[in-house]
Protein backbone atom coordinates (compact mmCIF):
# COMPACT_ATOMS: atom_id res chain seq x y z
CA UNK A 1 0.00 0.00 0.00
CA UNK A 2 0.90 3.49 -0.84
CA UNK A 3 2.77 4.84 2.14
CA UNK A 4 1.17 8.17 1.70
CA UNK A 5 -2.15 7.20 1.88
CA UNK A 6 -1.23 5.89 5.46
CA UNK A 7 0.29 8.24 6.23
CA UNK A 8 -3.15 10.53 5.22
CA UNK A 9 -5.44 8.36 6.58
CA UNK A 10 -3.30 8.71 9.79
CA UNK A 11 -3.43 12.40 9.76
CA UNK A 12 -7.56 12.05 9.64
CA UNK A 13 -7.46 9.74 12.04
CA UNK A 14 -4.80 11.84 14.51
CA UNK A 15 -7.68 14.92 13.83
CA UNK A 16 -10.38 13.62 14.69
CA UNK A 17 -10.37 14.72 18.72
CA UNK A 18 -10.09 18.01 17.42
CA UNK A 19 -13.07 18.27 14.67
CA UNK A 20 -14.99 16.55 17.68
CA UNK A 21 -14.22 19.87 19.92
CA UNK A 22 -15.05 22.00 17.27
CA UNK A 23 -18.10 20.66 15.91
CA UNK A 24 -21.06 23.45 16.11
CA UNK A 25 -18.07 26.40 17.20
CA UNK A 26 -18.37 29.62 15.53
CA UNK A 27 -15.02 30.28 13.86
CA UNK A 28 -14.06 33.68 11.95
CA UNK A 29 -11.51 33.78 9.19
CA UNK A 30 -10.05 36.97 8.08
CA UNK A 31 -8.70 36.23 4.68
CA UNK A 32 -6.63 38.59 3.10
CA UNK A 33 -3.14 39.42 2.17
CA UNK A 34 -1.19 37.52 -1.12
CA UNK A 35 -3.20 35.00 -1.13
CA UNK A 36 -6.17 37.28 -2.37
CA UNK A 37 -4.54 37.61 -5.71
CA UNK A 38 -3.27 34.19 -6.55
CA UNK A 39 -5.63 31.66 -8.19
CA UNK A 40 -4.49 28.24 -6.29
CA UNK A 41 -4.31 29.88 -2.67
CA UNK A 42 -7.34 31.32 -3.79
CA UNK A 43 -9.06 27.55 -4.01
CA UNK A 44 -6.89 25.95 -1.74
CA UNK A 45 -8.44 28.33 0.99
CA UNK A 46 -12.08 27.96 -0.47
CA UNK A 47 -11.49 24.28 0.17
CA UNK A 48 -9.82 24.17 3.55
CA UNK A 49 -13.31 26.55 4.53
CA UNK A 50 -16.01 23.68 3.18
CA UNK A 51 -13.92 21.06 4.38
CA UNK A 52 -14.61 23.08 8.16
CA UNK A 53 -18.42 23.40 6.95
CA UNK A 54 -18.19 20.14 6.73
CA UNK A 55 -17.36 18.63 9.76
CA UNK A 56 -19.45 21.12 11.47
CA UNK A 57 -17.44 24.45 12.19
CA UNK A 58 -19.40 27.41 11.57
CA UNK A 59 -16.97 29.56 9.44
CA UNK A 60 -17.48 33.02 9.04
CA UNK A 61 -15.25 34.60 6.28
CA UNK A 62 -14.21 38.33 6.37
CA UNK A 63 -12.18 39.90 3.78
CA UNK A 64 -9.93 43.03 2.34
CA UNK A 65 -9.28 44.20 -0.65
CA UNK A 66 -6.69 46.59 -0.42
CA UNK A 67 -4.03 45.69 -3.82
CA UNK A 68 -7.43 45.28 -6.03
CA UNK A 69 -8.72 48.71 -4.43
CA UNK A 70 -5.50 50.52 -5.06
CA UNK A 71 -5.80 49.29 -8.75
CA UNK A 72 -9.26 50.75 -9.44
CA UNK A 73 -8.54 53.83 -7.93
CA UNK A 74 -5.11 53.94 -9.93
CA UNK A 75 -6.68 52.82 -13.28
CA UNK A 76 -9.72 56.09 -12.72
CA UNK A 77 -7.72 58.46 -12.30
CA UNK A 78 -8.64 58.84 -8.52
CA UNK A 79 -5.67 60.60 -6.15
CA UNK A 80 -5.19 59.23 -3.06
CA UNK A 81 -4.49 61.40 0.05
CA UNK A 82 -2.89 60.14 3.40
CA UNK A 83 -2.66 61.77 6.45
CA UNK A 84 -0.14 60.30 9.42
CA UNK A 85 0.47 57.20 6.64
CA UNK A 86 -3.30 56.75 6.34
CA UNK A 87 -5.95 56.71 3.55
CA UNK A 88 -8.13 59.51 3.27
CA UNK A 89 -11.82 57.93 2.29
CA UNK A 90 -13.40 60.79 0.71
CA UNK A 91 -16.60 60.32 -0.97
CA UNK A 92 -15.40 59.21 -4.21
CA UNK A 93 -12.78 56.70 -2.80
CA UNK A 94 -15.08 55.21 -0.68
CA UNK A 95 -17.40 54.30 -3.66
CA UNK A 96 -14.46 52.51 -5.20
CA UNK A 97 -13.94 51.01 -1.89
CA UNK A 98 -17.32 49.41 -1.80
CA UNK A 99 -17.71 48.26 -5.43
CA UNK A 100 -14.52 46.72 -5.20
CA UNK A 101 -14.93 45.08 -2.09
CA UNK A 102 -18.69 43.86 -2.00
CA UNK A 103 -18.66 43.44 -5.92
CA UNK A 104 -15.68 41.73 -7.47
CA UNK A 105 -13.55 40.48 -4.30
CA UNK A 106 -16.71 39.41 -2.15
CA UNK A 107 -18.20 37.37 -5.53
CA UNK A 108 -14.65 35.74 -6.20
CA UNK A 109 -14.20 34.06 -2.95
CA UNK A 110 -18.41 32.87 -2.84
CA UNK A 111 -17.57 31.91 -6.40
CA UNK A 112 -14.49 29.94 -5.19
CA UNK A 113 -16.31 28.11 -2.21
CA UNK A 114 -19.20 27.28 -4.39
CA UNK A 115 -16.74 25.98 -7.06
CA UNK A 116 -15.18 23.13 -4.01
CA UNK A 117 -18.60 21.94 -2.86
CA UNK A 118 -20.01 24.58 -0.71
CA UNK A 119 -22.66 26.96 -0.13
CA UNK A 120 -21.92 30.86 0.68
CA UNK A 121 -23.64 34.26 0.38
CA UNK A 122 -21.82 37.37 -0.26
CA UNK A 123 -22.83 39.80 2.35
CA UNK A 124 -21.76 43.18 3.75
CA UNK A 125 -21.38 45.21 6.96
CA UNK A 126 -24.35 47.09 4.77
CA UNK A 127 -26.63 44.19 5.10
CA UNK A 128 -29.78 43.89 7.21
CA UNK A 129 -27.61 46.74 9.66
CA UNK A 130 -25.06 43.99 10.55
CA UNK A 131 -22.38 46.47 11.24
CA UNK A 132 -23.18 49.91 11.86
CA UNK A 133 -20.15 52.70 11.80
CA UNK A 134 -18.80 56.27 13.08
CA UNK A 135 -15.84 58.22 11.84
CA UNK A 136 -12.85 56.51 13.70
CA UNK A 137 -11.01 59.86 12.69
CA UNK A 138 -12.60 62.73 11.09
CA UNK A 139 -9.21 63.61 9.03
CA UNK A 140 -10.04 60.05 7.54
CA UNK A 141 -13.03 60.87 6.15
CA UNK A 142 -15.25 57.55 5.60
CA UNK A 143 -12.96 55.07 7.90
CA UNK A 144 -15.67 53.46 10.11
CA UNK A 145 -14.94 52.06 13.59
CA UNK A 146 -17.88 50.09 14.32
CA UNK A 147 -20.27 50.94 17.34
CA UNK A 148 -23.07 48.63 17.08
CA UNK A 149 -23.54 44.74 15.91
CA UNK A 150 -26.43 42.93 14.50
CA UNK A 151 -25.53 39.39 13.73
CA UNK A 152 -28.31 37.25 13.64
CA UNK A 153 -28.00 37.49 10.18
CA UNK A 154 -25.21 34.96 10.17
CA UNK A 155 -26.50 33.30 12.33
CA UNK A 156 -29.49 32.40 10.51
CA UNK A 157 -26.95 31.49 7.61
CA UNK A 158 -25.46 29.16 9.77
CA UNK A 159 -28.73 27.34 10.38
CA UNK A 160 -29.16 26.90 6.57
CA UNK A 161 -26.13 25.65 6.12
CA UNK A 162 -24.59 28.58 4.38
CA UNK A 163 -21.04 30.27 4.59
CA UNK A 164 -21.44 34.19 5.21
CA UNK A 165 -18.44 36.03 3.51
CA UNK A 166 -18.79 40.01 4.42
CA UNK A 167 -16.60 42.43 3.12
CA UNK A 168 -15.78 45.38 5.79
CA UNK A 169 -18.19 48.06 4.25
CA UNK A 170 -20.70 49.28 6.56
CA UNK A 171 -23.37 51.65 6.89
CA UNK A 172 -23.39 54.66 9.62
CA UNK A 173 -26.09 56.54 11.87
CA UNK A 174 -26.81 59.14 8.76
CA UNK A 175 -29.01 58.14 5.83
CA UNK A 176 -27.09 56.46 2.56
CA UNK A 177 -23.74 56.91 5.07
CA UNK A 178 -21.16 54.21 3.76
CA UNK A 179 -18.18 53.75 5.94
CA UNK A 180 -14.49 51.46 4.72
CA UNK A 181 -14.13 49.46 7.62
CA UNK A 182 -10.53 48.01 8.09
CA UNK A 183 -10.63 44.14 7.56
CA UNK A 184 -9.21 42.82 10.66
CA UNK A 185 -11.11 45.95 12.66
CA UNK A 186 -14.30 44.17 11.04
CA UNK A 187 -13.77 40.57 11.61
CA UNK A 188 -12.90 41.15 15.40
CA UNK A 189 -15.72 43.10 15.97
CA UNK A 190 -17.98 39.72 14.18
CA UNK A 191 -16.16 37.62 15.93
CA UNK A 192 -16.78 39.47 19.70
CA UNK A 193 -20.37 39.82 18.69
CA UNK A 194 -20.97 36.01 17.93
CA UNK A 195 -18.79 35.38 20.96
CA UNK A 196 -16.62 33.10 18.35
CA UNK A 197 -14.85 30.16 19.38
CA UNK A 198 -11.99 31.36 17.28
CA UNK A 199 -10.62 34.62 15.58
CA UNK A 200 -8.13 33.17 12.97
CA UNK A 201 -6.37 36.59 11.39
CA UNK A 202 -4.29 35.27 8.34
CA UNK A 203 -1.53 37.64 7.29
CA UNK A 204 1.34 37.77 5.11
CA UNK A 205 3.85 36.99 8.14
CA UNK A 206 4.38 33.52 10.13
CA UNK A 207 3.01 35.11 13.52
CA UNK A 208 3.85 37.06 16.64
CA UNK A 209 8.20 37.01 16.83
CA UNK A 210 10.24 37.47 20.50
CA UNK A 211 13.03 39.94 20.54
CA UNK A 212 15.04 36.63 19.07
CA UNK A 213 12.78 37.04 16.07
CA UNK A 214 11.34 33.06 16.91
CA UNK A 215 7.66 32.94 16.51
CA UNK A 216 5.74 32.92 19.79
CA UNK A 217 3.07 30.18 19.50
CA UNK A 218 0.97 31.01 22.41
CA UNK A 219 0.95 34.74 24.50
CA UNK A 220 -1.65 35.93 26.98
CA UNK A 221 -3.59 38.98 26.54
CA UNK A 222 -1.01 40.67 29.46
CA UNK A 223 2.00 39.41 27.67
CA UNK A 224 0.45 40.83 24.53
CA UNK A 225 0.48 44.55 26.13
CA UNK A 226 3.63 44.06 27.72
CA UNK A 227 5.38 42.87 24.81
CA UNK A 228 3.76 46.40 22.85
CA UNK A 229 4.72 48.56 25.99
CA UNK A 230 8.32 47.30 25.68
CA UNK A 231 8.45 47.64 21.63
CA UNK A 232 8.62 43.47 21.15
CA UNK A 233 5.40 44.16 19.24
CA UNK A 234 5.95 47.11 16.63
CA UNK A 235 4.57 48.27 13.57
CA UNK A 236 2.43 46.93 11.55
CA UNK A 237 1.86 43.94 14.31
CA UNK A 238 0.46 46.87 17.17
CA UNK A 239 -2.95 46.75 15.38
CA UNK A 240 -3.53 42.78 14.70
CA UNK A 241 -2.68 42.58 18.14
CA UNK A 242 -5.00 45.10 19.84
CA UNK A 243 -7.73 43.78 17.70
CA UNK A 244 -6.64 40.70 18.97
CA UNK A 245 -7.12 41.71 22.38
CA UNK A 246 -10.62 44.05 21.40
CA UNK A 247 -12.37 41.01 20.24
CA UNK A 248 -10.90 38.67 23.49
CA UNK A 249 -12.47 41.52 25.72
CA UNK A 250 -15.62 40.85 24.01
CA UNK A 251 -15.61 37.44 24.25
CA UNK A 252 -13.88 35.30 21.93
CA UNK A 253 -12.01 32.70 23.37
CA UNK A 254 -8.48 33.02 21.61
CA UNK A 255 -7.41 34.61 18.42
CA UNK A 256 -4.97 33.47 16.35
CA UNK A 257 -2.56 35.56 13.98
CA UNK A 258 -1.10 32.92 11.66
CA UNK A 259 0.36 33.07 7.74
CA UNK A 260 -2.14 32.67 5.16
CA UNK A 261 0.64 31.61 2.31
CA UNK A 262 1.33 28.58 4.28
CA UNK A 263 -0.77 25.59 2.27
CA UNK A 264 -3.88 24.56 4.50
CA UNK A 265 -3.06 27.24 7.29
CA UNK A 266 -6.44 27.16 8.73
CA UNK A 267 -6.43 23.33 9.09
CA UNK A 268 -2.85 23.13 10.46
CA UNK A 269 -4.34 25.71 13.15
CA UNK A 270 -7.44 23.66 14.18
CA UNK A 271 -7.11 20.25 13.47
CA UNK A 272 -3.31 19.26 14.52
CA UNK A 273 -1.87 19.10 17.86
CA UNK A 274 0.36 22.20 17.75
CA UNK A 275 -1.58 25.01 15.53
CA UNK A 276 -0.18 27.09 13.46
CA UNK A 277 0.81 30.84 13.78
CA UNK A 278 0.53 32.62 17.26
CA UNK A 279 -2.49 31.93 19.45
CA UNK A 280 -3.38 34.52 22.24
CA UNK A 281 -5.94 34.10 25.10
CA UNK A 282 -6.73 34.95 28.61
CA UNK A 283 -4.23 33.62 31.04
CA UNK A 284 -7.27 31.46 33.14
CA UNK A 285 -8.19 29.86 30.14
CA UNK A 286 -6.01 26.84 30.24
CA UNK A 287 -5.32 24.44 27.68
CA UNK A 288 -8.12 21.38 27.03
CA UNK A 289 -5.26 19.00 27.31
CA UNK A 290 -1.73 17.85 28.43
CA UNK A 291 0.51 19.89 25.97
CA UNK A 292 -2.01 20.90 23.44
CA UNK A 293 -2.21 24.50 23.31
CA UNK A 294 -5.44 24.67 22.15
Amino acid sequence: MNQDWIATARTLSEALPYMQRYSGAVVVVKFGGNAMGDDEAMAEFARDIVLMRQVGINPVVVHGGGPMINDLLGRLGIESKFVRGKRVTDKATVEVVEMVLTGLVNKRIVQAIMDEGGRAVGLSGKDDDLMVCEADDPELGFVGRPIEMNVQVLRDLFTAGIIPVVAPVATGMDPLETFNVNGDTAAGAIAGALKADRLLLLTDVSGVKNKDGDVMTQITADEVRAFIEDGTIAGGMIPKTETALKAIEEGVRAVVILDGRVSNAVLLELFTEHGAGSLIRDADLAPLAKNVRR
